[in-house]
């Protein structure tokens, strides 16, 4: 009696106290994802990733399992019916890439999900809100016989592809094009329940539905090797349709398909002329569906765009605009049939999509020297112009962007591609306003020809332009951090930064968002971090590592830029810094992520490459390329003028097998790991007997980046790590602390320097304006990144490729970062540096698992930290002091094991939560 008594109470005080857990912690479910993507569309894997983040006031909430449902309907899931998957209760603590494994999901079908978990302490969530994703078209089949048409047919012969560097042969001759209106009337006589088009038009494409564009994405779709496979859009459309009579109409413009051969030209290249391809799906409330494909049923006409190219601008002839032409009751009668054409194979497009992302006003307008009308926008962007103008009929105004003025104060193009122009003909109907659909450039001023502004004299009885501004476009990857700090020169950097990053986000991770708009690939790997504490760029990636894939050659070859739509020749075609990419990216992706299905799919192309690396080497050492662009040596900058191109080169190929190693030992393969380590072994040896001299204990020519190379890449053997490194900063006092590294070493140099606890140093370097880098930027007057540290109006005054600052702000200054064998900051690190004169840092990070924030303070002798840390994770939160034996938390001591810091600091590790420490 007395042990079935004790018994009782023993269940009844752990039922209340799981009562009273679950009434103190309350836990919920937010930013459900499909792909990485928040109902995404045009899903063609057939297990696709699933992942949540866990919101709670509580602290050191844990998961402890997770159940989903999946459905083909809402409404059976509201049933708590999951009747395509039903995963049941599934002990884990894994809230991303948890992948369906349901029924086989129907090509174009919609499927709707829901998840809740329970935490360590028993807790349970609630049903998330429902989210949804939509498959894509899974195959040829898909298309319901949809097929490509067009206004023109390119001949075979005529394609250019390879593209040709330069303008090419005067025998190719101007290469223009019409570019297409396509139409189509068709009818809805049901009551719809859903409607989807999936589209291609290549180069790029607008879509309208009964006078209205469909979408508010810009330059669809993404670029490609496009004779290996183009991309395709998928589009809710059901808002856009309505009983009874619609009209689907499709405009075109050239991109990178086809390059007219006129104006400024990077390269020539042509795939063929515009084409497009289309299926609309009509699903409907009684069960039944109907379908609109592109057929020679289609009529099509020539565009009021009369020239569009990605390289020299585009123009637009108001009076040949076909009013209503994608409305019902057209009359299209005098339009020709669509002529049916060969199209690539086609591919869903699941990179985040380019859209407007800011609209940019004039903050002066003002004549140049020579009469010019001059609007100055205030900020080097990439984007368009919209343009509000009035006129008589048949006026041509030309608007010449540009990144700086002359000494004439005229818009200069000569180091960002000339000539380029906006182009526009008015049809005479009152205020008419324009932007442009196909084509961008980059661009802080704005030079009119053949217009003057509204209230200025107008003898020539000139159009009037009654309104202009910049509308800055740019890969619509979300944001997911912010940073500022009490320093100006360093908050004014920031936004340096991250303006050439934004211009410089297209489909590709583009060098300059003008004179080039190619893919090239150091920036991707170098400056990835930096990047993606500031945008989500897990999609994006995902296409540029698929543009590498497609641009391999079949001797392993990763060339320099992807997808490569022109052949270079040299170092521009092949450097391992550059085509290392393939390798780094997917292993950067499962790091920042946690996705490993990029090195699965490409693990085999990026064996590849470590061969044909290996090829081109003599004994391990790999020498060509073009080194440390850009590097601040005695002459003009380009190839590496201080460092040694075997030192970069051999360095990033250890790298790569490091790398490799890794990869294998996660994948499985046994085998290509064992061979992997031995190789590596053999680099790192015959790397230190070529360039290291024992008794300097310096690196070939004892230049930083060489050095900081070798430390990062773990390439100095132990007992030399520490006066390698003293060298770096001899170097940096005999030149006053002035850096050298270019772009490849630049990034590794700030990495070496921040793990080796030198942080000030960073700062001192950097906290200044009278030697080239950041700060001489901003005393030249820049707005966004420039490609030289000395900001030279010869190159250009917009690229991305230095901007590894960026990462210090975050994982230096705030000091979020995640420990070394973490994945997607599962395990996080705070770890702020207070240097120099700050007093002050905050930051923010949207990690996958949820928000983290690190913001400190000086204050009257204190150290003020406020910390949150993401449920799902912990964290080890150093302090910058050495005695924290005062450490309060909320006004009260905190009591928590110290462990103990090589580099001055002190740490405790904490779960998730709000903190707020101080220290006296």
């Amino acid at each position: 009696m007395k042990t079935f008594s004790f018994d009782l109470l023993l269940s009844v005080l752990v039922f209340f106290t799981a009562c009273t857990a679950n009434q103190e912690t309350e836990i919920f479910l937010s930013h459900l994802t499909c792909e990485q993507a928040i109902n995404p569309l045009g899903i063609e894997t057939p297990s696709p990733s699933l992942g949540w983040q866990i919101t709670s006031e509580g602290r050191e909430i844990r998961q402890k399992a997770y159940r989903i449902l999946v459905s083909d309907h809402p409404d059976t899931l509201k049933r708590d019916n999951g009747n395509y998957w039903d995963s049941g209760t599934q002990y884990s603590d894994n809230s991303l890439q948890v992948f369906y494994a349901g029924r086989k999901l129907q090509p174009a079908g919609t499927y709707y999900w829901k998840a809740k978990v329970w935490d360590k302490n028993g807790n349970e969530s609630p049903w998330s809100d429902i989210s949804t994703w939509q498959m894509g078209l899974t195959d040829a089949a898909g298309w319901k016989g949809a097929q490509w048409i067009a206004l023109q047919e390119l001949p075979k012969e005529k394609k250019v592809v390879p593209g040709i560097h330069g303008r090419g042969s005067n025998a190719l001759g101007n290469m223009e094009d019409l570019l297409p209106l396509f139409r189509k009337d068709f009818k809805v006589e049901k009551t719809l329940r859903k409607a989807t088009a999936f589209i291609s038009g290549l180069g790029h494409f607008e879509m309208n539905l009964n006078g209205k564009k469909v979408g508010d994405h810009f330059l669809d779709p993404g670029w490609t090797s496009y004779e290996q496979y183009a991309l395709y859009v998928t589009f809710d459309i059901t808002s856009y349709l309505q009983q009874g009579e619609n009209v689907c109409g499709i405009m075109l413009g050239n991109g990178f398909y086809h390059t007219p051969r006129e104006r400024y030209l990077k390269c020539v290249v042509s795939h063929g002329y515009p084409k497009a391809i289309c299926r609309l799906l009509m699903e409907y409330t009684d069960g039944t569906s109907s379908e609109v494909i592109t057929d020679a049923s289609w009529k099509a006409t020539s565009s009021p765009i009369t020239f569009s190219s990605i390289y020299g601008g585009e123009d637009y002839d108001a009076r040949l605009e076909r009013k209503g032409w994608d409305m019902p009751g057209y009359d299209a009668c005098k339009w020709q049939q669509a002529l049916i054409v060969e199209g690539p194979p086609l591919q869903p497009q699941t990179a985040t999509p380019l859209k407007v992302m800011d609209t940019i006003a004039p903050v002066r307008v003002f004549r140049s020297k020579k009469g010019d009308w001059i609007y100055d926008l205030g900020q080097n962007a990439s984007g368009i112009i919209r343009l509000s103008i009035k006129g008589k009929e048949g006026k041509q105004i030309k608007i010449w962007p540009g990144e700086l003025l002359d000494d004439d104060s005229i818009v200069t193009q000569r180091a960002s591609g000339s000539p380029f122009w906006f182009g526009y003909t008015t049809a005479g109907n009152g205020t008419e306003v324009w932007q442009p659909r196909f084509t961008y450039y980059g661009f802080r001023y704005l030079m009119l020809e053949g217009a003057v502004p509204e209230g200025s004299e107008n003898s020539g009885q000139l159009p009037v332009v009654t309104g202009i501004c910049g509308l800055h476009t740019r890969n619509s990857a979300p944001q997911t951090g912010t940073f500022t700090c009490s320093n100006d020169l360093f908050n004014r950097i920031f936004r340096l930064i991250d303006w050439s990053v934004r211009s410089n986000m297209a489909s590709v991770l583009t060098d300059c968002p003008h004179r080039e708009k190619l893919g090239w690939l150091e920036v991707a790997h170098l400056m990835g971090s930096s990047i993606q504490y500031n945008y989500n760029i897990n999609r994006m990636y995902h296409k540029i590592i698929d543009d590498m894939r497609a641009s391999q050659l079949p001797n392993g070859l990763v060339p320099d830029i992807a997808p490569e739509i022109v052949v270079f020749a040299g170092g521009f075609r092949d450097s391992p810094e550059w085509g290392s990419a393939y390798v780094i990216l997917p292993w950067y992706l499962y790091q920042w992520y946690g996705d490993q299905r990029p090195m699965r799919k490409n693990y085999e192309g990026m064996k590849r490459y470590i061969n044909y690396l290996g090829s081109t080497a003599d004994q391990h050492i790999v020498s060509h390329g073009l080194g440390d662009w850009f590097d601040l040596g005695p002459k003009s900058p380009g190839e590496s003028q201080l460092t040694s191109k075997g030192v970069t080169a051999t360095a990033i190929y250890y790298y790569n097998v490091c790398i490799m190693q890794k990869t294998a030992r996660i994948l499985g393969y046994q085998e290509d790991e064992a061979h992997f380590t031995q190789l590596g072994k053999e680099i790192k040896s015959a790397f230190n007997q070529r360039f290291f001299n024992t008794e300097t204990k310096q690196y070939d020519q004892g230049s930083q980046t060489a050095n900081a190379m070798a430390i990062y890449m773990d390439l100095v053997e132990p007992q030399y790590r520490k006066d390698v490194f003293l060298n770096i900063m001899n170097d940096l006092k005999e030149r006053n602390y002035s850096q050298t590294p270019g772009d490849i070493g630049f990034r590794y140099f700030l990495r070496v320097l921040e793990s080796e606890g030198a942080s000030e140093t960073i700062y001192t370097i950097n906290h200044r304006e009278d030697v080239p880098g950041y700060g001489f930027q901003l005393a030249k007057g820049a707005t966004a990144l420039t490609e030289s540290w000395a900001a030279l109006r010869y190159v250009s005054n917009n690229h991305c490729m230095l901007g590894h600052l960026m990462e210090w702000f975050y994982s230096g200054i705030a000091g979020i970062r995640q420990s070394e064998n973490s994945v997607a900051f599962k395990e996080i690190v705070i770890r702020p540096e207070p240097v120099g004169d700050l007093t002050s840092a905050s930051a923010t990070f949207m990690s996958p698992y949820g928000k983290i924030a690190s913001e400190w303070k000086k204050e009257n002798g204190k150290f003020y930290l406020d910390v949150e840390i993401p449920a799902n994770t912990s964290a080890l939160v150093h302090f910058p002091l050495g005695n924290i034996k005062r450490l309060k938390e909320n006004g009260q001591a905190f009591r928590s094991r110290i462990i103990k810091d090589t580099k001055g600091h002190k740490a405790i590790r904490i779960g998730s939560g709000k903190y707020n420490f101080s220290i006296e």
